[in-house]
């Protein structure tokens, strides 16, 4: 009698065993990865309750700067300004998922950069100086019923600030745009 020889279905059933086991291990990486860079910083305080109705006056919010709240009808273009925006607009900007990065004038410019850098590689960001009431750090990140202060443009907290609420799941009109109201951002 001969001896039975392993087939090659046996060999590609292994095989593809074997790939489909990495592809999963890399699916799982990816998402863990995902998951940890959407994750809320350290140090992010939340608001509620905050009104959405729309006002064509000027609002007295009780944030500095305001994250949320009765706001303009027509919100602000997201992106970078070298000049304050209107509290009003930017709200609005929120309500759709923007995150309104706001640095006090005096930052210097190297941060200012990488503040830009930020707002240009990603949608709904809104990235201005900030002198109503004088800003309380030298950056604050602000999305809807949330707020960050940072000592610095270079605190890696503001990266995942943007990740976990650009668009995230505190955003009131999820989906509504971000372009097409006021604004000419750089």
């Amino acid at each position: 009698m001969g001896r039975r020889r392993v087939g090659s279905g046996r060999c590609f059933r292994v095989g593809a065993l074997v790939v489909g086991g990495i592809l999963l291990l890399a699916v799982l990486v990816a998402c863990a990865r995902q998951q940890a860079s959407s994750t809320a910083p350290s140090g992010v305080t939340s608001y509620s309750n905050l009104s959405r109705n729309h006002t064509e006056g000027a609002v007295d919010y009780a944030q500095n700067p305001p994250v949320g709240g009765a706001h303009s009808p027509q919100w602000q273009n997201c992106g970078i300004y070298s000049a304050p925006v209107r509290n009003e607009n930017a709200v609005h900007s929120m309500e759709h998922g923007a995150v309104w990065i706001t640095y006090r004038p005096d930052l210097p410019q190297e941060q200012v950069d990488k503040l830009r850098d930020l707002a240009h590689s990603q949608s709904y960001v809104l990235v201005s100086p900030y002198t109503y009431r004088g800003l309380p750090s030298p950056v604050v990140a602000s999305a809807w019923g949330k707020q960050l202060k940072l000592d610095s443009a270079n605190d890696p907290r503001l990266e995942q600030f943007v990740s976990a609420y650009r668009e995230g799941p505190q955003t009131p009109e999820p989906g509504a745009p971000c372009t097409a109201g006021v604004g000419s951002p750089e």
